[in-house]
């Protein structure tokens, strides 16, 4: 009796392998156009285009330096509480207390006790302000990495209640900045550039540094990316998760001090609507709502970019109306922008390759 023998089929092991070829490269355009530069250099397009728009239709009245500081003022507060919020969500979080947690802040900052407390060392207003944020973003972390609490409810918890608790303490009044050393030193504008923005500049810079050149910006990367994988490789999750509400709080303290500058009294009211603001800044400036990668740059311009909308708007004497739909199209133009070339990253192109391969494997006869 003959044995049979079987050959194999030359055909099937190329199949199962894909050999690199031209076609397989990603496009330099779009690659570009994927990469944390990209997306910057059309968001700073974007900003020189409703500069454009503005001298335009304003004329001198927008073209002016007076006007160009105001602009800047105008995106510092908001932009301290988004440099914060951008670290929230790229670990794939979520905050909707900030503008509460600033309101608390406030509040609690200028009650007479603490003022008079700060008499011979006004820096004690801002070392409360900051406490009282970095002391709501623990009691969220908490909640959320150790009660596992969804980001979304518990943070909605804290902006309830810290409105709450801020109507609470002021008695809905407004407390009035007397500290004197406190104002003479927000009054003082260095190089001509108030404090608020320098202060907006120190911690975007610094955030930028911690984001991109320190491990906890790297972990925080990893979590958002894939937080199984980020436990795997031995990151507390939970202690890192407590530590970037801890940060967006404390952000929110630095931003009512700044907003107290500015409008020199605590009010419950402070930061209204605060936290939808950072969030649109953030996902316009191309941080991923799920997580996995975030872009301080990119949050300072998508910042700059609603601020000179609404100083174009304003010059132009349109309602607030036209400014909330301009907005919203800016927002939903970001995320369908986002869909669409967050696959089609090199990474994203290797993923799929590897996907594509692994098919093919389990496809071929043993």
């Amino acid at each position: 009796m003959s044995e049979q023998t079987t050959t194999p089929d030359a055909s099937a092991a190329p199949a199962t392998q894909h050999e690199p070829t031209a076609s397989d490269a990603p496009n330099p355009v779009r690659r570009f156009l994927a990469s944390p530069a990209g997306r910057s250099v059309g968001l700073f397009i974007a900003v020189l285009l409703l500069v454009l728009i503005g001298a335009v239709t304003a004329g001198e009245n927008f073209m002016n330096i007076d006007n160009m500081l105001v602009i800047l003022r105008y995106a510092s507060v908001i932009g301290v509480v988004s440099i914060g919020m951008t670290f929230v969500i790229t670990s794939g979080g979520i905050d909707l207390s900030v503008g509460s947690v600033l309101g608390l802040a406030s509040v609690v900052a200028t009650l007479g006790a603490i003022q008079t407390a700060a008499e011979g060392f006004w820096p004690l207003m801002v070392f409360v302000a900051v406490a009282v944020g970095v002391l709501a973003g623990l009691t969220n972390g908490l909640i959320i990495a150790y009660g596992k609490v969804v980001a979304f409810i518990a943070t909605v918890a804290m902006l309830a209640s810290a409105r709450g608790l801020a109507e609470l303490i002021s008695q809905r009044q407004s407390q009035i900045v007397d500290n004197d050393g406190f104002q003479d030193f927000f009054r003082y504008d260095p190089l001509g550039v108030s404090w608020v923005v320098w202060i907006f500049a120190i911690i975007s810079l610094a955030g930028w540094f911690v984001l991109n050149r320190t491990t906890f910006g790297r972990r925080t990367v990893a979590i958002g990316g894939n937080e199984t994988a980020a436990r795997l490789a031995g990151v507390n999750v939970k202690r890192h998760t407590v530590y970037l509400y801890m940060l967006a709080g404390g952000c929110a303290g630095i931003a009512a001090t700044m907003l107290l500058s500015r409008a020199p009294a605590g009010t419950s009211t402070h930061g209204q609507l605060y936290e939808l603001d950072a969030i649109a800044a953030v996902v316009v400036g191309g941080t991923l709502l799920v997580g996995g990668r975030g872009t301080i740059g990119g949050t300072v311009l998508g910042v700059l970019l609603f601020s000179t909308l609404t100083n174009v708007f304003t010059q132009n004497n349109l309602s607030s109306s036209v400014q909330l739909v301009a907005k919203g199209v800016i927002i939903v133009a970001a995320v369908m922008l986002q869909q669409r070339f967050a696959n089609r990253t090199p990474a994203g192109g290797a993923r799929l390759k590897q996907t594509d391969a692994a098919k093919a494997q389990a496809q071929t006869p043993a």
